[in-house]
């Protein structure tokens, strides 16, 4: 069964087809600019070609209708019609406390994500526009809904609640829901497939290191804490968003340059991270491994608040089998793996392999057999992770 897996943003729309039953890529794209001048397709598929085409896109539906045109071309296309496509798996960034696993989307479930909008403005709304228009081009196709938050979902209470008055638990829905669900998900389960042992059995710190960036702890099967919080604005500072912070700074900046509470988020989120610690520099680490004053500075910050977050999770799991890096900069960047590991992680018993930790973008084991704790790269896999969610439940 071939799934099609749709991730919609505000202004795009990434896909992939995957044959659920080997898992291999079939083809994959990218529309971009949905809505504004110059709006474009890139499509690649197996034993083709890349291409890419300037192509007007008002709305998702006309994106979505070249994404399947795109499929069934008979030049470079990779099924026959769409008949052949046997279920539609989207990422839903967020699905609150109602959805804890993967499911068939109902119209009572895209009110439930609606509901949910405004814990996710940019993104909800986006994600139920590619549900329609699929539903609207491809009648009869089970969709499936697979959130960013469900995975942490089994966070205890102790994890998600946050020490305020409880009334705006119970009101507003106030809680840390995390993100990068499916990734934690997907690299957590392919460490102890690595590690030979029950997934069950262990406790895996997951590093999801990119431009954005989360940190979980999966002890005995269930992830009972992650850094990202009520939005993806907690926890590490990243490419250009804060993380932690002390509250009261917004009180101070606000009254020091008259800014309104809206405009001082849009600075924690766009212009903060190491971003902002660089001067401005760049949110691009490969930038900041130049070995410029202001990358040193940067990377250093990123570093310690990583390691800060591995050395919790450790605490709240009361140890650890295995720590996985993934994403951009975790998969990536032998410099980062070393900073944290050798400078911080040296109480775990690491002993990091020089050669095996300098290759790139490699699943692979990149501490010595004598390490206490294991370390792995794993490159994560989220489209795969959905498109498996999707034919459990459709097959």
């Amino acid at each position: 069964m071939n799934i099609l897996v749709m991730n919609c943003g505000s202004s795009s729309l990434k896909f992939q087809l995957i044959d659920a039953q080997t898992e291999e890529l079939t083809a994959k794209g990218l529309c971009e600019r949905i809505g504004i001048d110059g709006s474009r397709i890139t499509f690649s598929a197996a034993g083709h070609k890349k291409w890419s085409r300037q192509v007007p896109m008002d709305n998702h539906r006309e994106a979505v209708r070249l994404v399947l045109d795109a499929l069934t071309d008979r030049g470079t296309g990779v099924v026959r019609d769409l008949s052949m496509i046997g279920a539609v798996g989207h990422r839903i960034v967020h699905g609150g406390e109602a959805f804890s696993k993967a499911c068939l989307i109902t119209k009572e479930v895209k009110e439930a994500i609606a509901a949910c909008s405004d814990l996710a403005p940019l993104h909800n709304p986006a994600n139920l526009i590619g549900v329609e228009a699929c539903e609207a081009l491809l009648p009869g196709v089970p969709m499936v809904a697979v959130f960013d938050t469900a995975f942490h979902q089994t966070l205890p209470e102790e994890a998600y609640l946050y020490a305020i008055p409880y009334r705006y638990y119970e009101q507003y829905k106030i809680r840390k829901y995390g993100f990068h669900g499916t990734s934690h998900d997907y690299v957590s389960h392919r460490a102890a497939q690595l590690l030979g042992k029950p997934y069950d059995t262990l406790k895996i710190i997951v590093c999801h290191l990119g431009n954005g960036a989360s940190v979980s702890a999966v002890k005995y099967g269930k992830c009972v804490d992650t850094s990202m919080g009520m939005t993806p604005l907690e926890g590490l500072a990243m490419g250009t968003r804060s993380g932690d912070l002390d509250p009261s700074i917004l009180e101070f900046i606000a009254n020091k340059e008259g800014k309104s509470i809206g405009e001082i988020i849009n600075i924690l989120n766009k212009e903060s991270g190491v971003l902002g610690v660089s001067g401005g520099f760049s949110s691009d680490f490969r930038d900041l491994e130049s070995g410029l004053a202001e990358g040193a500075r940067a990377l250093g910050v990123f570093a310690l608040r990583t390691a800060k977050y591995i050395g919790a999770y450790v605490a709240a799991m009361n140890g650890v089998d295995a720590i996985c890096f993934t994403a951009g900069v975790g998969e990536n960047s032998a410099f980062m793996r070393d900073k944290i590991c050798n400078t911080y992680l040296g109480y775990l018993g690491i002993t990091l392999d020089e050669e095996a930790n300098h290759k790139r973008g490699e699943e692979i084991v990149i501490t010595t057999p004598e390490s206490r704790t294991k370390v792995f790269v794993i490159p994560t896999n989220e489209e795969l992770a959905i498109a498996r969610q999707t034919y459990a439940l459709v097959k």
